[in-house]
């Protein structure tokens, strides 16, 4: 008789827009902009009025990071959802240490060097005085590997950072993850994975991950 098997949806939300302008943000803890909210509301089918509309998906379980790009957003959801929001650090955006903060248009050259040999080995991508991706990517995938414990039919939300995203759904694709540059994660992207977990049997155990959505929540708002 074959395992039986537990099915869970995973919907990831980058945060929107924040203020301070073109600037790279890890752990840099801009707020969100008026726009930036407008997006996520937007994403998560909230109306007009910040509720609940017959779109929103109906979660089970939400989880963020703590950075407040993301997290107040997230607060706002666990208010009208009733549901308890869980914050968890290893959700949040890389540390980009001396690059935090920098206007991208500086960042791109003082940091172009580093990315040119990341693209032939993950191992050389390392912030000065910041968090190397290889820590990085160990630790988002554990996080993103703790989500098959939850129960079966279980629908978790994750608002999270663009390169989390960029961690994730390249390990689901099976791309290799210092090539993810043909995917295109807007502020307020919106994506949604299956996750089909095997029960232990002499056989062992399995999750299968399949990416049903991404960027895919333009949806008016009522």
């Amino acid at each position: 008789m074959p395992p039986s098997k537990k099915k869970i949806t995973v919907d990831f939300l980058r945060h929107g827009e924040p203020v301070g302008g073109d600037v790279l943000r890890g752990r840099i803890d801009h707020p969100l902009s008026e726009l930036g909210w407008l997006q996520m509301q937007k994403a998560t089918a909230l109306t007009r009025q910040r509720k609940l509309s017959p779109s929103t998906p109906n979660w089970t379980h939400l989880i963020s990071s703590p950075l407040q790009r993301c997290r107040v957003f997230a607060e706002h959801l666990a208010d009208v959802t009733t549901l308890e929001l869980r914050v968890a650090k290893q959700w949040q955006e890389i540390d980009y240490g001396d690059w935090d903060g920098m206007l991208l248009k500086d960042w791109r050259e003082v940091a172009g060097p580093q990315f040119k040999e990341f693209r032939k080995d993950v191992s050389k991508l390392h912030p000065p005085n910041g968090e190397a991706f290889l820590s990085f990517k160990d630790r988002v995938l554990q996080a993103w590997s703790e989500l098959a414990a939850l129960p079966d039919g279980s629908h978790v939300l994750v608002v999270t950072h663009g390169g989390v995203l960029r961690v994730v759904l390249p390990a689901v694709l099976g791309m290799p993850l210092n090539r993810s540059y043909p995917l295109h994660i807007p502020f307020a992207s919106f994506s949604r994975i299956a996750l089909s977990v095997a029960a232990v049997s002499e056989e062992g155990s399995g999750v299968g991950a399949s990416l049903l959505f991404h960027n895919a929540a333009e949806y008016e708002a009522g």
